[in-house]
Parts: C-alpha cells; sequence; structure tokens
C-alpha cells in the first residue's frame, strides 16, 4: 500500500497527507537535503555540505520522513516517489 492509499480513506486524512507532504517540500533546505539523499550522500555527508548541525538535520528529516518524502531502508536515507517531486521544483 502506498503512502497515500494509506490517506486517501476521508477528505480529513486527505487533507493531513497534502499538509504534510506541504510542509516537507515547502523548505529550501529541506528541498537541497532530497536532492542530496537522492546522490546517496549519507547524514554525515549533508551535514558538511550544508554546513548544518546534526540536530538541524536530525529536525529536517523528520519533517521530510512524516511528509512522505523520505524512507529509512537497511539504514539509509532513501528517497520516495512523493520526494523525487524535487527533480522539479
Amino acid at each position: 500500500m502506498s503512502s497515500w492509499e494509506k490517506f486517501s480513506d476521508s477528505i480529513e486524512s486527505s487533507r493531513e497527507y497534502h499538509e504534510r507532504y506541504h510542509k516537507a517540500v515547502a523548505n529550501p533546505i529541506r528541498r537541497e537535503i532530497l536532492r542530496l539523499v537522492k546522490k546517496g550522500l549519507d547524514e554525515e555527508e549533508i551535514v558538511k555540505v550544508l554546513q548544518i548541525s546534526p540536530f538541524e538535520l536530525r529536525y529536517h528529516i523528520q519533517i521530510l520522513l512524516s511528509g512522505f518524502c523520505l524512507e529509512r531502508k537497511n539504514g539509509r536515507l532513501v528517497v520516495t516517489k512523493e520526494g523525487e517531486v524535487v527533480e522539479y521544483l
């Protein structure tokens, strides 16, 4: 079941899905994090490239995870289909 299908059972669920997704992709730092993850960088490398603290990165990653743009697979971050929108922004 895709992320969208889990939230498509009601208008309220659909609204929550879209709000979480929009919050995730609206921030330029989070869009850059998506680009860097897509390139294969790990969290330590992203901190160095963006010159942000590990705490700040964790905050943005949590929003991207809850916004359906990232997921963890085998201990690594992976851009989801929803997160691939960054290619068009």
